[in-house]
């Protein structure tokens, strides 16, 4: 793919996909609608078109692909114009804020023969990858459940809550690593620092084969956790992003349900039930770690290239919108819980 990619707002986290999307050779235009930060990017990227207006991107016949990083509540109208205008799109987390809203793109993307993926950093995440292939192996056992931690004293936003915010990573993350089905959902959240406004939300899902994940999200918490544990039947998994060195440990230790007589699984009786803990190697596997957002952005690229499916496409993401929005209602009604 040639060098011929527009990105569409440059602020927060706009920076850090501008950085790669120049790094890989795919950035021909950046369009920022902030008059201090169009000053700011036209001195630092001279040979850049550097624009505040949106329509003439969207109509120029020599920009195949845009990047949306703008705030959620504008991704489904910026989408849907790029889609018409026959561009290719990746658009930040959260993909909408409506499962109607994402299907409608999906739908409009696969008419036109376009590619749309969704900006799931994490997905390109080598330590979560690698948790994903120990998981696939059948190391670990059957999944019993799932643990996923997001707080940090970060960033507040004032469009979205901390569900939208921050669970979109964690969902998508249970996703990958599951290959499952969300059956319902549990969400209580509380708004400390701005009514209306869910800073902390705690959440349970239950997924097919009763598989179940706990998340927690918080904007005001004292330190940065992003971290997963994974309990299995046979062992366990620690998954911490934070972590230089560590960022993937396997357990094994559980507890194993015996039969006094033979050692083995199974019993006839409750007379030769035995509960047995077990404690045996911890492992942390070698890691060669890459950016995620560069991965990311030469995976959108390949993607339109090779004409194959994203990681991370609009479709794949159906099912995180339809939770997020199940999740939202449940935290409206007080932690009622919702089917998906």
């Amino acid at each position: 793919m040639q060098k011929n990619t527009a990105l569409i707002g440059c602020g927060y986290w706009g920076k850090n996909l501008l950085r790669n999307l120049e790094e890989t050779g795919l950035l021909s235009c950046i369009c920022e609608k902030d008059p201090k930060n169009l000053s700011s990017l036209v001195k630092k990227y001279p040979g850049i078109r550097i624009t505040g207006d949106y329509g003439s991107v969207m109509a120029d016949p020599g920009i195949e692909a845009v990047v949306i990083a703008t705030p959620a509540s504008t991704h489904y109208a910026l989408a849907k114009t790029a889609l018409e205008s026959g561009k290719h799109v990746f658009i930040e987390k959260p993909f909408t804020t409506s499962y109607g809203e994402a299907s409608e793109l999906v739908e409009l993307a696969e008419k036109k023969k376009l590619t749309l993926m969704v900006g799931m950093t994490f997905l390109y995440n080598m330590a979560v990858r690698k948790v994903r292939d120990i998981i696939d192996s059948g190391e670990i056992g059957r999944i019993r459940y799932v643990f996923l931690q997001r707080r940090n004293l970060g960033k507040v936003r004032e469009d979205v809550n901390v569900w939208w915010n921050l669970a979109p990573h964690d969902i998508s993350i249970l996703l990958y690593w599951l290959d499952k089905k969300a059956v319902n959902i549990t969400a209580r959240g509380f708004d400390f620092i701005q009514p209306g406004i869910e800073d902390v939300i705690m959440a349970d899902l239950e997924f097919e084969d009763n598989t179940a994940a706990f998340i927690h999200s918080s904007w005001i918490d004292p330190s940065k956790v992003r971290s997963a544990i994974v309990v299995g039947s046979k062992k366990m998994i620690i998954y911490d992003d934070m972590s230089s060195d560590m960022k993937v440990q396997v357990y094994d230790k559980g507890i194993d349900r015996k039969n006094i007589k033979t050692g083995l699984e199974g019993f006839d009786t409750f007379g030769e039930f035995q509960l047995r803990h077990r404690a045996g190697d911890i492992y942390i596997p070698k890691i060669d770690f890459v950016e995620p957002l560069k991965i990311e952005c030469q995976h959108f690229a390949d993607s339109i290239e090779k004409k194959t499916e994203p990681l991370s496409s609009g479709r794949r993401n159906l099912q995180l919108v339809k939770i997020l929005e199940a999740g939202d209602r449940s935290i409206k009604n007080k932690g009622s819980l919702i089917t998906i």
